[in-house]
């Protein structure tokens, strides 16, 4: 076996007059072992006091004696009955064994007199309870009052604090680790005055920086009626912001817990502030901050705790320009200014704070309707913060409302602030099921979707409340083709920034809100196509699928000399039901127009050209979980084209009208010359279908007359049976159509969606065969979008005779000759 190596003998020796007593004990942590001990005087020993002039060697018989034992040296100062030993306190005494190490000095003093201790360098940070040091080299300070002990605080090197002051006696406890080297105590010992105060914790800045700090006793109670302050040593160039971190109130009999602060400048020292208020920042120069508690209740004293952060920073260029947001004619409204979610950093990071005058400064700040407010910034990237905002618009009298109209707008100070704004929303609220409500952008929107981003800096994102959920109808973007949006129930409509340059696009923003009657859709869209983009639109909740029985509508326009093609992204709804059937309706605005059906079991239709108005509706059914009911279609338009058959028609006619006119004239001259020659013809008539057109004598030639057989109410002809044998050779068609009698469309066209299948037909279980008739009727005249006047077949009823007695035979031959 190896020989083991000689234990290392440690020789101390204390004089008699230094006051020094040291222990080794056991370490709280270390394992029980026999096979640590301390060999002293040739025995072995678990602890051992080493008492003053007494030369004490010992040694370990173990090779790691630093994991078992821990060394206490204890220093007692008597500044009562003599001087105090003033200047730098040593480590005594030297030549200690390698354990972790605990230096303490206890200094008394008498109650009227100011102890004050000196970190030259490194000074001190104060750290939290349960908090270590990174370097494990921690002193703890703390005082008495009438011999009661109090903890002034945990402190670590590499701070601002330079001195503490404390009235009457103290005790400083220094713990090194055993691998710490170290044979300074880091501190001097000077006497002062009296304070009168429980204590003084000056903290200096040469920089940049931050410095956390907590009130006496922390976290238990303040000290009762006690004062305590902090003096803060500022660069001239720079500046010095205070925030409370936390804190709690004592339950007070007599006087009034509070902060008070002497400013340079200020004129009315000392400013005083309750610990709930926001306090100063933006300070320039040294000032002082006092914290005094009061005369607690003695049965429930509670605890008067505080803990708070020093923040020192450059000035910016924002902190000496002052802006001004007015909301004094605002209602109902809110704004918050916050710093922005970001990652922490071990760095020191300058402070984003926002000042309401010019020192009560603060991390955030919230501004309320009805007041006016002076802000300015301490801040070195404004990037860092950003705006929320909120104002509610509430319908509460139904004749008032639909009378006024309501726009949501920025205002201009929020947007003139260097600050992005993040959010603005506006809550609309309506009565359920009463009215609903309208909103028309200053500029045609452009719904964001896969296909077709938002390009802009900022977006409107539109959600409602219906049946339970939250309905999210989708991110709109100026500069697109949709003009207005209708909603059934409460809206928040959101204005959303993601890009910078917010500002320079203001003027695009803008939306007006009216109220109208209640709708039978959770929304309708009105949309007005670009002739040259395409419009990608989708149903609301795209993500999570359209809710159980929710129906929505498009009302899409066409202009007169453009093809409109719908085009939808998918060949089938892709929505499994539980119960009922999904359905999507196409109808164009016009007479006796065909609506074109599909369900959730069918597919939907192909790519189809429409040539007027036309109307989408989507409405769902009880879909399964998984499966659900999100449809994207494209709208794009083009030229119509123009028919060669109607310009060959056209053509005809005109030219048919044309020899008309000059038969007509011919006729005239001829029968003008004679009637010179035959003086005593019958005078022909001119037709007026409100007098009786039949000549003299012809009484009872017919048994019917033209005002009794309707043969004067003209029929409504196609062309191409007038003009039809022109057309031989050209694919024309000669067979005679039918003919109807003409009747004016009375109907109103177009100002609310096509009905969709009542919702006692879409949550039927019942299955729907692809031959069965359509389980939903054509909406009633009364209230809906379309009224037709179906025409009547009309039989004609002959006479015997068609012809349009005008002229006698004889007469017609003289003007043919």
């Amino acid at each position: 076996m190896p020989a083991l190596k000689a234990a290392k003998d440690f020789d101390i020796f204390i004089p008699r007059g230094d006051n020094i007593t040291i222990k080794i004990n056991r370490g709280a942590g270390a394992q029980p072992t026999k096979f640590c001990n301390i060999v002293f005087q040739r025995k072995r020993f678990l602890t051992l006091a080493i008492k003053p002039d007494v030369r004490t060697v010992f040694s370990f018989d173990c090779p790691d004696p630093e994991k078992h034992y821990v060394l206490e040296v204890e220093k007692n100062i008597d500044c009562m009955s003599g001087p105090c030993p003033f200047g730098e306190v040593q480590l005594q005494p030297s030549r200690l064994p390698a354990l972790n190490r605990t230096f303490t000095w206890i200094v008394k003093a008498s109650p009227r007199v100011g102890l004050e201790l000196q970190f030259s360098s490194p000074r001190l940070k104060q750290i939290g309870p349960g908090d270590t040091c990174p370097d494990l080299v921690t002193y703890n300070i703390s005082g008495s009052i009438e011999k009661t002990a109090f903890n002034i605080g945990t402190f670590c090197s590499n701070g601002t604090i330079s001195r503490i002051k404390v009235q009457g006696g103290v005790k400083l406890a220094l713990y090194l680790p055993w691998n710490e080297h170290r044979n300074f105590s880091g501190f001097n010992i000077t006497n002062r005055s009296s304070i009168k105060r429980l204590c003084i914790i000056e903290s200096v800045f040469e920089g940049e920086g931050s410095a956390t700090l907590m009130s006496a006793n922390y976290p238990n109670g303040f000290p009762e009626d006690e004062l305590m302050s902090w003096q803060f040593v500022i660069p001239p160039h720079l500046r010095a912001s205070v925030s409370f971190l936390n804190y709690t109130l004592s339950n007070c009999e007599r006087k009034e817990e509070r902060v008070e602060y002497y400013i340079p400048g200020s004129h009315t020292n000392p400013e005083v502030f309750q610990l709930g208020d926001k306090q100063p920042g933006n300070m320039a120069g040294n000032f002082n901050l006092s914290l005094q508690g009061c005369d607690q209740d003695s049965q429930s004293p509670g605890a008067l705790r505080l803990l708070f952060e020093v923040l020192v920073q450059h000035p910016q260029n924002e902190s000496n320009k002052v802006y001004t947001i007015d909301l004094s004619n605002e209602r109902a409204m809110l704004l918050t200014i916050e710093p922005r979610p970001v990652k922490m950093s071990r760095h020191f990071v300058p402070a984003c704070l926002i000042c309401q005058g010019p020192r009560r400064c603060s991390s955030n700040l919230t501004l309320t309707a009805g007041n006016k407010y002076e802000i300015s910034f301490l801040c070195d990237d404004m990037s860092r913060l950003w705006i929320l905002a909120e104002k509610t618009i509430s319908c509460t009298d139904i004749g008032y409302c639909i009378r006024k109209s309501y726009h949501l707008l920025v205002p201009s100070d929020i947007i003139q602030l260097p600050v992005q704004l993040r959010d603005y929303t506006w809550k609309l609220l309506v009565p359920k099921d009463k009215i609903s409500l309208q909103m028309t952008p200053a500029q045609k929107l452009q719904q964001h979707t896969h296909d077709k981003n938002c390009e802009t800096t900022f977006s409107y994102v539109l959600s409602s409340t219906s049946q339970g959920q939250n309905l999210h109808f989708g991110s709109f973007c100026p500069g697109g083709s949709i003009e207005k949006i209708q909603v059934k129930t409460n809206i928040s409509v959101v204005l959303r920034t993601f890009l910078p340059g917010f500002s320079r696009e203001s003027f695009k923003q803008g939306m007006t809100v009216t109220f109208t009657h209640s709708l039978k859709d959770e929304g309708v869209f009105t949309v007005t196509p670009n002739s040259t983009t395409k419009v990608y639109l989708r149903t609301p909740n795209w993500d999570r699928g359209l809710p159980p029985l929710t129906s929505v509508s498009w009302n899409i326009s066409v202009p007169n000399n453009q093809v409109a093609r719908l085009t939808f992204s998918k060949e089938r709804m892709g929505v499994s039901c539980e119960t009922g059937r999904a359905f999507m309706i196409i109808q164009e605005q016009k007479s006796k127009a065909e609506e074109i059906v599909s369900r959730d079991d069918e597919l939907l239709p192909k790519p189809r050209d429409l040539h007027h108005n036309f109307w989408v509706n989507i409405s769902n059914c009880s879909p399964m979980n998984g499966k659900q009911l999100d449809l994207q279609f494209c709208v794009s338009l083009t030229p119509r084209k123009i028919d060669m058959m109607v310009i060959i028609l056209a053509a005809v006619g005109g030219g048919a009208t044309l020899l008309f006119a000059l038969g007509l004239l011919i006729c005239y001259a001829k029968k003008s010359k004679k009637k010179k020659k035959v003086s005593k013809s019958p005078a022909v008539g001119i037709y007026n279908g409100n007098i009786n057109t039949q000549m003299p004598g012809q009484v009872g030639k017919f048994q019917k007359g033209r005002k009794d057989n309707d043969s004067h109410v003209y029929a409504v002809i196609d062309d191409t049976m007038v003009y039809g044998h022109l057309l031989n050779g050209s694919n024309g068609s000669s067979t005679s159509p039918e003919v109807d009698v003409y009747r004016p469309f009375q109907g109103p066209m177009g100002d609310r969606p096509p009905s969709p299948p009542p919702i006692c037909s879409r949550i039927s279980t019942r299955k729907l065969h692809p031959e069965d008739p359509l389980p939903f009727l054509l909406p009633e005249s009364d209230g809906e979008p379309y009224t037709f006047s179906h025409p009547k077949k009309v039989e004609l009823k002959s006479n015997g005779d068609n012809e349009i007695p005008l002229l006698e035979k004889k007469a017609l031959e003289d003007v043919i000759e």
